[in-house]
């Protein structure tokens, strides 16, 4: 009894996350998807106002996948707690003041107070990606570095791509973009792989 006893306490539990890779995705690419679907179907009967319905959409899905994130995974996590809190703002005033303008510069404030996190971290020697993953990656101090300097520059970069395209190019091409971040965020994740081996501590 006591050797199952133990057993049961040094094994190690699986994330959530983890055990659930559908579902996390699902969460987390969801409202996106949500927000594509209704905007081009509503694009159909009512173009003028396809921007507005997609947006109203775009905020329930959020609040949904908030719900399932705190009922499946059992937590929320930081970022996409802030994602959903700009969402609700500038979806609101989107809708309310009758502007697309406000939902399609929530994507470059997005990542600028993700971009401008980082750098405060780096600038006063803490890691805070180390913070948001340090339970999933086991980097040395350096690694923690090179891979924030690397996030740093991704969110930047978002940013800046967001303002350029919702400034200058037509409303469906911002929304093809709007949507395309998120693989583009998987893309650059899976790409950041060697660095991560290559400064992986070793226990």
């Amino acid at each position: 009894m006591d050797k199952v006893i133990m057993s049961q306490e040094v094994r190690p539990q699986t994330r959530p996350e983890v055990a659930m890779p559908i579902a996390k995705l699902l969460i987390d690419f969801g409202p996106l998807i949500a927000f594509f679907v209704t905007y081009y179907s509503a694009e159909r009967w009512r173009p003028e106002s396809g921007i507005y319905w997609a947006t109203g959409v775009l905020m329930a899905a959020t609040l949904t996948a908030l719900a399932a994130s705190r009922a499946l995974l059992r937590r929320f996590s930081l970022p996409p707690l802030i994602t959903a809190v700009l969402v609700l703002v500038f979806g609101g005033l989107t809708i309310w003041l009758r502007d697309p303008r406000f939902v399609m510069m929530k994507p470059t404030i997005i990542n600028l107070i993700f971009a401008g996190v980082l750098a405060f971290g780096l600038v006063t020697g803490r890691s805070l990606l180390k913070v948001l993953m340090g339970e999933a990656l086991k980097l040395t101090d350096e690694g923690w570095q090179k891979l924030t300097v690397r996030w740093f520059a991704f969110f930047v970069g978002l940013a800046v791509f967001n303002e350029v395209v919702w400034r200058n190019f037509s409303q469906p091409t911002w929304v093809m973009f709007k949507v395309g971040i998120f693989p583009l965020t998987l893309l650059f994740a899976v790409a950041q792989v060697g660095l991560i081996k290559r400064y992986e501590a070793k226990d």
